[in-house]
């Protein structure tokens, strides 16, 4: 037997369509803010990583020749370093031969 809706019904199944697709942009919404907070958290770790990796391959440099070398690209060219420069910018400062090199690593 067919069911004429009345108007009540009709209003009545308008705002719950309205309403689920509130929900349903909040939750996109929220979605896209997880992903862009744990991109950037795997950001921050990747430039903590490349840090640590500098800094070995400078303790490594002066374990093997006496001095820690005085550039960044010295590191890439002997010890096998590999700094990705597109999505980080790294800074490093060699005061001396025998002190520990200072390195920024700053996600792009």
């Amino acid at each position: 037997m067919y069911h004429e809706m009345t108007i009540a019904e009709l209003k009545q199944r308008r705002r719950r369509r309205i309403v689920l697709a509130v929900v349903f942009v909040l939750l996109c919404a929220l979605f896209a803010g997880v992903l862009d907070r744990m991109r950037e958290a795997q950001r921050e770790q990747g430039a903590a990583a490349l840090r640590s990796s500098i800094l070995a391959a400078a303790t490594r440099c002066c374990a093997v020749e006496g001095s820690y070398p005085q550039s960044l690209e010295y590191l890439e060219d002997h010890y096998g370093l590999r700094v990705n420069s597109r999505d980080y910018v790294v800074h490093y400062e060699a005061f001396a031969s025998n002190v520990v090199p200072n390195v920024v690593v700053v996600p792009r």
